[in-house]
């Protein structure tokens, strides 16, 4: 009797926690991928696999949502009539045309073509000319970082801000409260009382911390003056100059733009700033967008996404990058989870003779993450891709280039979690001398990198396989 009464109450147990499990998955708009995975972890985990949920599943409040949509683009006006002169001078004959108009379509992405553009593969070169942007700044910095930790290094951008804004320089700052292992009161109070403005992006004032992991603000973005702006896969903190034993030599990629492109910038931060500020919100003022001073001649767009939008637009634009490769497509990433179909378009590509050429870490900085990532990569190479691990440090750059004249370089990884879940921002440029350039650092790079084989995959151990293939399974929820 008293066994039948256990049964039954297991049962129970068990019937409720896949009714529950249904109404939390389904309460929300998901990819049928997800919702399968999030179903396996809350079926077969009880109780713990809805503690997974409450921090890796949950997603913003509508109101959060609401507010991102609600803001107004600014200044893109200012380089608008341009970018018309520019569309109509190509008449259709670009290589790039597809490009501009999908971002044009998906993103309100505006095409600029005077950009001077450097690049950064060392994270104190980067931070080198930052510091020196920002002590020159004359008018406004916005700063606007997934992390920024209170070291050696975050105190030496925080100081030099509250220097600048002592001078009188209008100075913003947005952090992501998870990214930046919660609210760092002491770190920001002297640029505080200083004058500059500080928020948590779409975290009140008075929570200190949040458990909720997706929807992260992962863009990195600096804007100095309306003229100089900072794009890329760097943080700001200690790691990022190799001083973590842990992860060794910090391998990146950044960008310093200066031109029309940085307008679109702004444009980006003034938007996360009037959806994230209570009191503080910013109306347009000719000062913030200038005429660009410096005239180069790179192409680009800067392009936005997140899960205020339905469109998936730096996804789509892989897509798109990856679809049109008729000779190479080379790529770095610390994470490669994608999507069927971004896998599926490098796999055709890789068959149908397209040099396709992967550099992952070789190390995990997220175990999970770091075996699906190892899964996927095989996936790649057995279709003909090459793979490989660089061995000089830890590779964070998120970087495509494709047939040496398109190339990206931002904060989305090649993951599910970069196109669905996060806001991030990357720059889609379209000019041969900048994509050769990253082109070169991939080559210089292999001189400290591994190849892939079937034969490394062979020699692992079958615990390692499994987890491979196991975290294969959690890939939508990575």
């Amino acid at each position: 009797m008293a066994s039948n009464v256990i049964l039954r109450t297991v049962e129970l147990i068990v019937l409720l926690n896949i009714i529950a499990a249904v109404i939390t998955v389904f309460r929300e708009k998901r990819d049928i991928s997800s919702i399968w995975a999030w179903l396996l972890v809350l079926i077969f985990f009880p109780v713990v696999g809805f503690m997974i949920y409450f921090i890796l599943g949950r997603k913003l409040s509508n109101k959060h949502i609401f507010n991102l949509q609600a803001q107004e683009a600014m200044g893109i006006d200012r380089i608008a009539e341009h970018q018309a002169a520019l569309l109509s001078a190509n008449d259709g004959r670009s290589e790039a045309e597809a490009f501009i108009r999908l971002f044009l379509k998906n993103d309100e992405a505006i095409f600029t073509q005077a950009n001077a553009v450097k690049i950064f593969d060392d994270g104190y070169e980067k931070f080198t000319a930052l510091l020196f942007d920002i002590a020159n700044a004359k008018h406004h910095i916005n700063v606007e970082y997934f992390t920024i930790y209170d070291d050696e290094i975050g105190n030496q951008i925080i100081n030099a801000l509250t220097q600048s804004a002592a001078r009188g320089v209008r100075v913003r700052v947005i952090y992501d409260m998870w990214g930046s292992h919660g609210r760092h009161k002491r770190l920001f109070k002297p640029l505080k009382d200083a004058g500059g403005q500080v928020e948590a992006f779409l975290m009140p004032w008075w929570q200190p911390f949040t458990f909720r992991i997706n929807n992260r603000m992962h863009r990195k973005l600096v804007i100095i003056d309306g003229n100089i702006g900072y794009v890329g896969g760097f943080n700001i903190g200690d790691q990022y100059v190799g001083k973590f034993k842990k992860f060794g030599y910090w391998r990146d990629t950044h960008l310093r733009i200066a031109g029309d492109a940085v307008l679109a910038m702004q444009s980006r931060f003034f938007l996360d700033w009037n959806a994230t500020t209570r009191k503080a919100k910013i109306d347009f003022a000719d000062e913030y967008f200038p005429s660009p001073v410096v005239q180069g001649n790179v192409a680009m767009q800067i392009v936005s996404s997140g899960p205020d939008s339905e469109v998936k637009q730096i996804y789509q634009g892989y897509l798109q990058l990856f679809a049109r490769a008729k000779e190479s497509i080379t790529i770095q990433t610390p994470y490669f989870i994608p999507k069927q179909a971004m896998l599926e378009l490098l796999q055709l590509a890789a068959m149908a003779g397209v040099k396709v050429r992967l550099m992952i870490p070789n190390r995990p900085d997220h175990v999970f993450v770091y075996r699906a990532t190892q899964y996927f990569a095989r996936e790649l190479m057995l279709a003909g891709g090459e793979v490989y691990t660089y061995e000089g440090g830890f590779l964070h750059a998120k970087v495509v280039v494709v047939d040496g004249k398109f190339a990206s370089v931002g904060t989305a990884n090649m993951d599910i979690r970069s196109f669905d879940l996060n806001f991030e921002v990357n720059a889609f440029m379209y000019d041969q001398t900048i994509a050769q350039d990253l082109e070169a650092q991939f080559e210089n790079d292999l001189k400290q990198a591994k190849r892939v084989t079937e034969a490394t995959y062979a020699a692992q151990s079958h615990w390692l396989t499994f987890k491979q293939m196991f975290s294969r399974l959690l890939a939508p929820i990575l």
